[in-house]
């Protein structure tokens, strides 16, 4: 290959090896070019094929796309979380020469293959908390806020779910970060410290925003500051070139939205199924937009709802209007139908990638306002807050910047400028001039066949145009001898022959010097129309919120129009209780035949214990009275009859957890930290949702872990708490704490067949039906029946066989004592005959009767529903005698447990003592060989003091 080829490929390497892109394209002529690496890379991801290209003896993989074809090869390797870096070619006096114009990542591309926000994050800490910003190039959002611990980061990074995030330095000693990190499918993009530096990013912030800014909207913390200014400082960098279209600084606003951590949001499934998918949440069922705008902002009002009373008033009003008027929200949706999303394009002018056609849509999306109007004109809607929403835009100005568009586009113009054709008639006196002489030149063009066949008597003649040999006259072979001595031959084709005159050429001449004077013409008056856009982006932003809001507004009224929803009644916190008249679950009710619920919690019934069979519909219930609660802040109507809602600070969720093992959490550890995260986070203006707690570990440590979680919930948040849960001995606290109430979602059996009735009663449940969930679930025939054998004698307080193989020698027969936790009692192959008697005087079937959690076995599986006695702990009796015959290590636990204070101890605090206590309990039972010889011996003595009193 030539020098210029070797030339290439060394000016690509050197410009990859100047960038910290992972992919570089260098345009070369009409292509953008992949050398090396990136060629088989890009080759690879794309489909595309390599071909090689030599350079001082070597060879080297080559892939290009065609110059107009960029975008969308760039946005899917973006899409694939690379960062590509922009090479352009111009001009020089010695050629040409290349330079990195942009770089694109995933947080900088303007063309996304989809309407959903895109965000590019950062995050900083210093000793006062966390800096969070957020910023959308595609539509200019920019958002940055101080929040005070990682969880505050875990949940607004899931609630934004970047796709790039900036780490600051101070993250690089947080122990907390590497889970938070881990947590996020954003691409981590590293930067230099100076990046976050404080100082140059508060100057590059009020340069950005004005200097008043920072002051107005209380962005004041170091950490946020810093974590802004290196936003900002980056898509700078990228050369994305969109810092115009970032007008506005705005806040995430704690204070008056209502919390929402990571966990509360996947297990509500708002915006994402357990499963990952989009279908089945509660963004689909209420989206029904029909723009990529008003799609946005609904993702937002669900996952940010708001405790601004007077803004909620607001949206059920318009909610409420549009409901009602049926005509006019469909005309209204029919002009909302495929208008353009007026932020991103107002974005991508301010960049200056807009084309001819992208200005074309702004024209298109501003006529949309004033129909709007006009739709809403003597309706229901006029007297509503739908029309102050399309009042709120400076209509004057949007008309203005309409009517400007209107004069100088073309009504269906090509995709480039530089196509011609863009610029209509009447707009510039220089251009139509122009216009008129191509014209005419190209008149003269298209009528000269019919004229050479005329005048010379020719046949087959046409006149073409091509990269090669410009203009010419082919005339067909059987003519050709007879064409006119001006004619002079520049190609012989198989048919045909082609020729040209001075005079074509002089025509040529011109037209070319027309073209190339119109397309530089209308290419400057196109960049004039589009600088003349982006210098009203904040107007477009006006009007693409205030169409985004109505469009947003209708979705909910469509589906509340259509599914019976109804309008809730919202009221401060301690002005009402929470009430709901035959509650639904949102999406539940669209799939299947759904039995409605009541809900009603006051200040004498804050705390609601949920017992009730597996698949009775416990979970569900739950979610659905979390979700009333949401959508009522969200703006929307409400699935129920009635609803009175008091405004939360807050809705907490903790739900079955999945083992995190390659963050080194168990199932346990995951839950225990969900409840902890509840526990220290949680208001007495909360909601809480509790779907089992301490079911990851032992019978006796789930229940006192959720015993004094209870206990604390009740006594010290006083949040409003639905908990379900399988310990039935958790119900006998609906005796003892004023606030704590027992319901139960009711099964019915019938002849050995077991009916759920998906009802909610009060009152605590009576059995689980454990063992029919079993035959249901598939369980092989014999296990079920075995276990129901086992529940009758459980039940019966009889002995247990257990049963070996055929093999063995016999059975063993024994009561599973649930105080000691293993089976005692019956000889091999005998029926006992009578209750085994302990040492203590009691029988030990008697002990297992009183201590045991569950009438179905739940402590001898580990997981049925409790229906029977609930434990309560009696006192022991001739304490200080018995205790004298233990082993020192015990006496010192026990010592320990008589005195801990429950009420006292934080739930996660009590179960790492109870933890440690039964360590140090199977530590002395293994050091001291008499263990259990010492414990017969306690009993004996406490039974003889029985006999003496």
């Amino acid at each position: 290959m030539s020098n210029e080829a070797g030339g290439i490929v060394g000016e690509f390497l050197s410009l990859k090896a100047s960038t910290d892109a992972d992919v570089l394209a260098m345009q070369c002529g009409d292509f953008y070019e992949f050398f090396a690496d990136d060629a088989e890379l890009v080759a690879a991801e794309l489909d595309l094929k390599v071909s090689q290209k030599s350079s001082h003896g070597s060879s080297y993989p080559m892939a290009g796309v065609p110059l107009s074809e960029l975008t969308p090869y760039l946005t899917a390797l973006v899409e694939r979380g690379y960062r590509v870096a922009v090479a352009d070619q111009y001009e020089t006096a010695d050629g040409h020469a290349r330079e990195i114009e942009r770089v694109v990542s995933p947080g900088t591309v303007l063309d996304p293959g989809d309407a959903a926000a895109r965000y590019l994050a950062a995050v900083e800490r210093d000793g006062d908390g966390y800096g969070l910003a957020f910023a959308d190039v595609t539509t200019g959002r920019f958002r940055a806020a101080a929040v005070d611990d990682v969880d505050d980061v875990r949940a607004e990074l899931h609630r934004f779910d970047p796709v790039e995030l900036l780490p600051g330095l101070g993250l690089r000693d947080d122990d907390a970060w590497p889970a938070v990190r881990d947590d996020t499918d954003a691409r981590l993009t590293r930067r230099d410290p100076e990046a976050f530096a404080p100082g140059r990013a508060r100057h590059r912030l009020r340069e950005q925003f004005g200097r008043e800014t920072l002051d107005a909207v209380g962005l004041d913390a170091d950490a946020a500051v810093a974590a802004a200014g290196a936003v900002l400082r980056y898509v700078d960098e990228t050369g994305a070139g969109v810092l115009a279209s970032m007008t506005r600084l705005g806040t995430l606003d704690p204070g008056g939205r209502v919390a929402l951590d990571a966990t509360t949001q996947r297990n509500l499934e708002l915006t994402e199924t357990m499963q990952g998918e989009r279908d089945g949440t509660l963004l689909s069922t209420l989206d029904h937009t029909e723009t990529a705008a008003g799609s946005r902002l609904l993702r937002e009002w669900v996952t940010r709802p708001r405790r601004d009373r007077a803004e909620l008033e607001r949206r059920h009003d318009a909610v409420e209007a549009l409901a009602s008027a049926a005509l006019a929200r469909d005309r209204l949706l029919d002009h909302l139908d495929g208008t353009a999303d007026l932020e991103r394009l107002a974005a991508r002018a301010t960049s200056g990638s807009a084309g001819p056609r992208d200005l074309a849509a702004v024209r298109a999306a501003l006529a949309t306002l004033p129909a709007l109007a006009s739709a809403v004109e003597g309706t229901p809607l006029a007297e509503s807050p739908v029309a102050d929403a399309l009042a709120r835009p400076d209509q004057a100005a949007a008309r203005a910047l309409h009517d400007e568009l209107d004069d100088a586009l073309v009504d269906d113009p090509p995709g480039s400028p530089g196509e011609g054709g863009v610029i209509a008639r009447g707009h510039d006196d220089e251009l139509d001039e122009l216009v008129a002489e191509y014209e005419e030149a190209r008149e003269w063009l298209d009528g000269l066949a019919d004229r050479e066949k005329r005048r010379h008597g020719l046949s087959h003649v046409t006149v073409d145009r091509n990269k090669t040999d410009g203009y010419y006259v082919q005339v067909g072979k059987s003519a050709a001898d007879g064409v006119p001595e001006h004619y002079r031959e520049i190609k012989t084709l198989k048919n045909s022959k082609r020729f040209v005159t001075d005079e074509l050429e002089e025509r040529e001449r011109t037209v070319l010097r027309l073209e190339e004077s119109r397309g530089e013409l209308e290419r400057d008056l196109f960049a004039d129309l589009r600088g003349t856009v982006a210098d009203r982006a904040e107007l477009l932003q006006d009007v693409g919120r205030a169409l985004a809001e109505l469009d947003a507004l209708a979705s909910l009224a469509e589906h509340a129009a259509g599914n019976d929803w109804t309008r809730p009644d919202v009221v401060a916190p301690g002005e009402g209780d929470l009430t709901v008249d035959a509650g639904r679950h949102p999406v539940v009710e669209r799939t299947t035949d759904f039995v409605p619920n009541d809900l009603r919690m006051d200040d004498e019934r804050g705390f609601l214990l949920v017992t009730g069979p597996n698949m009775s519909g416990k979970s569900t219930y739950m979610r659905q009275c979390a979700l009333v609660v949401l959508l009522a802040q969200a703006g929307s109507f409400v699935p129920a009859d009635a609803a009175t809602v008091p405004l939360v600070d807050g809705i907490y969720t903790r739900v079955g957890a999945l083992d995190e093992l390659a963050q080194g959490r168990s199932t346990f550890m995951v839950e225990m930290q969900e409840l902890s995260n509840i526990l220290h986070s949680a208001t007495d203006e909360s909601l809480v949702i509790l779907d089992e707690v301490g079911r990851g570990t032992a019978t006796y440590d789930g229940i006192s872990i959720a015993w004094a979680a209870t206990e604390y919930l009740h006594n010290e948040v006083r949040a409003r708490t639905l908990f379900a849960t399988h310990y039935h001995e958790l119900t006998s606290l609906a005796d003892h704490l004023p606030r704590v109430a027992n319901v139960h979602v009711a099964a019915e059996e019938r002849d050995g067949e077991v009916t759920f009735l998906r009802r909610v009663r009060d009152g605590p449940t009576d059995r689980s039906y454990g063992v029919h969930v079993a035959d249901l679930a598939g369980v092989p025939a014999p296990v079920v029946d075995r276990a129901d054998e086992v529940l009758d004698r459980l039940r019966a307080e009889k002995a247990i066989e257990a049963r070996g193989s055929d093999s063995d020698a016999g059975t063993k027969q024994a009561v599973f004592d649930l105080s000691a936790g293993e089976f005692v009692g019956g000889a091999d192959g005998r029926e006992s005959a009578g209750p085994t008697t302990t040492a203590n005087g009691t029988d030990r079937e008697e002990r297992a009767a009183d201590a045991n959690p569950a009438d179905d076995g739940r402590a001898a599986g580990g997981n049925g529903e409790g229906g029977g006695r609930a434990a309560t702990v009696k006192p022991r009796r001739a304490e200080d005698t018995a205790d004298a015959t233990l082993p020192p290590d015990v006496r010192a636990v026990v010592s320990e447990l008589r005195s801990a204070d429950v009420n006292d101890t934080s739930p996660l605090e009590l179960a790492g003592r109870v933890s440690e206590w039964q360590r140090r309990l199977e530590s002395a039972s293994e050091s001291t060989p008499n263990a259990d010889a010492s414990a017969e011996a306690a009993a004996e003595t406490n039974a003889d003091t029985e006999t003496d009193r």
